[in-house]
This record gives structure tokens, sequence and C-alpha cells, in this order.
């Protein structure tokens, strides 16, 4: 069985507080976009985990897709196992939830492969053991999303008549290294609210608090947003914790002649 992981864009990103947890209450508009993996599973009789594409980087133990399997696997009979392979093409330490999604994904692909018949809830639930953003690629729908990043409301938003332009500077970025970046605030307007009105005027009510010190430490991150509105970009923005940007266009733009050097993707918003 083949499946295919899919990024997210943050539409606003507020960090509101630091939990006694140690976890950040935030709130964020989830996105998904077209931008993939590829990730496929077979049964076997021994357990097996592959990659190709974009090297990964650290202990494989640590991936998500290895700890789904192990969420998951003494729900699997005893003399059955799978082999999965993952192409990666989503740049990792970007901000656009590939890893998450990717072990989202096995969670679903397993789920059907050994018809375990686990519903979104249970999913969504094993999900967030993962990790925060992990549990919304479970439904994969444009959500509202707060608490640590685990809780979501779905809303109202169809953006499929926009065009998107996601562009990676090439940096990696760990959440750590962005958190340590920011101190928590309340935002000046409500998100809920603010998405509602036209993406024109989104860049004055929309904003991602990551951005500001993280690009001051990266000027490459400002410089591609200057360029995606320079290129007519109705709403452009850095997504998650850094470093990549994407601008919302109502029309194609040609990118081969620009952002030389950086990794680009291009699509229809979904």
């Amino acid at each position: 069985m083949i499946s295919f992981p899919n990024a997210k864009i943050n539409i606003g990103l507020n960090i509101l507080n630091k939990r006694e947890d140690g976890f950040h209450n935030i709130e964020s508009i989830f996105y998904p976009i077209a931008w993939q993996d590829a990730l496929e599973t077979c049964k076997s009789d021994s357990f097996a985990f592959n990659s190709s594409g974009l090297d990964i980087p650290g202990d494989t133990k640590n991936n998500l897709i290895i700890k789904a399997y192990n969420l998951i696997k003494n729900l699997i009979p005893k003399e059955e196992s799978v082999k999965i392979h993952l192409h990666k093409v989503i740049p990792m330490g970007a901000g656009l939830g590939g890893g998450s999604a990717d072990g989202a994904f096995a969670l679903k692909l397993l789920n059907e492969l050994f018809k375990l018949n686990l519903n979104d809830d249970v999913l969504e639930s094993m999900a967030a053991e993962l990790g925060s953003d992990c549990p919304f690629f479970i439904k994969n729908k444009p959500v509202f999303c707060y608490d640590r990043g685990i809780k979501f409301k779905e809303i109202d938003l169809d953006l499929s008549d926009y065009k998107i332009i996601v562009v990676n500077p090439n940096i990696h970025i760990s959440t750590a290294e962005a958190y340590g970046a920011i101190t928590p605030i309340l935002p000046k307007s409500d998100l809920l609210d603010a998405i509602k009105s036209p993406m024109t005027g989104w860049a004055g009510l929309i904003t991602n608090d990551f951005e500001e010190p993280l690009a001051k430490k990266y000027p490459k991150i400002q410089e591609v947003k200057e360029q995606l509105y320079q290129l007519g970009a109705c709403y452009a923005s850095m997504t998650g914790s850094g470093s990549t940007v994407y601008g919302i266009f109502d029309k194609t733009i040609d990118t081969k002649k620009h952002f030389e050097g950086l990794t680009t993707w291009q699509g229809q918003m979904l």
C-alpha cells in the first residue's frame, strides 16, 4: 500500500504562553498543501524501515514512522509484521510538518493494512503521542489549532482558487532554536476573525511570532518574503518555526528565474 504524506503551512502562529509541562500554548491556522513525500508499506515476516530521497539526519530510532509502528505494533497479529519505505521530498527543519505527516500517515497506513478499524479519534490520540503537529494529518483538513498544537477546531476556509509558491532557503531551524528566540505575548488581533477578512489585508493582521526574531538571525527569510510580495503575492509569511516562506497568489508565477539555489515548490492550493 502506498500513500503520499503532504506538507502543511501555518497561516498565523501566535505563541501565547509557556505551560507548566514545558510546552507552549499556541494558536494557528493549519492548512494542508500538496507538496508530498511517498510512503509504502507491505506485510512481512519481520519489521524493516528504509528511506530514499533527502537524507534524514539523526538516530533512526527517533524517526516518527518507527515511533508510529511501535505505538501500533501490539495491535498487529504477532505472526505478521511490515516493511516500510519512505521517499523523502519535503525538507526537514523547515516548518512544513513533513516528519509529522510521515508519522501520522504511517499510523493510517498500518491501520488500513492490518484492518485494525481504528477510528480517527483513536488515531489522533495516538498521533498526539508522536508530536504536536501529528494529529492534524489524520483528517488533513484546514483547522484552527490551539492548546499545545494538538487540539483543533474545523474552520470553513477554502483557498482552492489560489496558487502557492513555497521557498525553503535551505536553513535548518530546530524547534528548540525557534522557541529560544521568542517571548510569548498575547496577539493584537483575533486570528479567527482576521482569517475572514480579505487576503490582501492579512499582512497587517496575521503574523507568525517566530518570523521576526528568526529573520533577524537569518536575513534570507525576510529577503525571500519581500521577493514573494514583489512577485505579486496576496499574502506571504514564514511557516511554522521556519525557515520556509510561502506566498499565496491569484496568478501563475514562473519561478525558474527567481530563488536560484533555493528549494522551491509551487502548486494549486487544496
